[in-house]
């Protein structure tokens, strides 16, 4: 086995799928393909997979994720429809219009989950930028891009988990959390920005992430309820849905939980309004958002 191979964990019944980050000695360091998930485990648990297409895109990952995908990009086609008809009824003349989807502030803690959130934000048309930002950094990384983006929707995403020399203390302190600590701090220095939960949205947390600890920092939707191991992409769905949701229109978790692979138990939040603005007459000969 190398680097770069795709590999299952012989211990956990091959579960989840993995890239070896790196190998020291007689033990790998992964990286999960579909899930944020960073472990490490002897070259004898591992089996080795071989796969036809790069995991590394986006498109070639979970059947789960591509259902997931697929419906958001429906429910996307209907928001632009129920936005074209709400125009329609309320032009006296057809003047046209323009759409300001909100604007997305996406911080990773892994370089390669962020590539392929890029990738799917400009296939899904959400304005969106993006940083590599270390989990213990985001925090200073925030109180510097927030006011040079000016985003209506951050996503502070990365790794996260219970450390295994912790779990015998319970989910209910941080200190028994991989990163959760530092994606709280994240979150305060965004509502330190920004208070109100409408004017700018946070998406916040990672696998296993401590869901109650993130919603009382002031993240509207965050994982994870029932400290599961949540999709590589499943932030990534609710900010874009959230972009193309009308200001005019509330949401809840219930009406986005089926855009995501691991639903309420990986992910939950509080009632937020969308950021999505349509403004007339319509802007010609450009394609660029406002």
């Amino acid at each position: 086995m190398r680097q770069g191979d795709f590999v299952t964990r012989k211990s956990y019944g091959g579960d989840v799928m993995f890239k070896i980050e790196r190998i020291d000695q007689l033990k790998a360091v992964l990286r999960g393909v579909d899930y944020r998930l960073l472990a490490d485990a002897p070259l004898v648990d591992l089996t080795l997979k071989n796969l036809t297409e790069s995991m590394d895109h986006p498109r070639s990952s979970s059947p789960e994720f591509r259902e997931s995908l697929r419906r958001l990009a429906v429910a996307q086609v209907q928001l632009q429809e129920k936005n074209q008809l709400s125009v329609a009824h309320t032009q006296k003349v057809n003047a046209g219009y323009f759409e300001v989807p909100g604007k997305v502030l996406h911080l990773d803690g892994d370089p390669t989950y962020l590539r392929k959130c890029m990738q799917l934000y400009g296939e899904l048309r959400v304005p969106a930028e993006g940083f590599y930002v270390p989990e213990p950094q985001m925090a200073d990384a925030l109180h510097r891009l927030l006011p040079q983006i000016k985003p209506d929707i951050v996503v502070i995403t990365g790794h996260d988990g219970i450390l295994k020399h912790r779990k015998a203390a319970g989910p209910g302190g941080l200190s028994s959390y991989k990163n959760s600590q530092n994606f709280v701090n994240a979150v305060q220095i965004a509502r330190q920005y920004e208070r109100n939960r409408d004017a700018m949205i946070v998406v916040a947390g990672a696998c296993q992430s401590h869901f109650e600890a993130l919603l009382r920092a002031g993240a509207n939707f965050a994982s994870s309820p029932a400290r599961i191991l949540i999709h590589a992409l499943d932030p990534l769905c609710i900010a874009a849905k959230l972009s193309y949701t009308s200001v005019k229109d509330t949401i809840s978790m219930l009406d986005i939980m089926d855009l995501t692979v691991t639903g309420l138990d990986g992910l939950g939040g509080v009632e937020t309004r969308g950021s999505y603005r349509m403004g007339v007459p319509g802007i010609q000969h450009t394609d660029e958002h406002v």
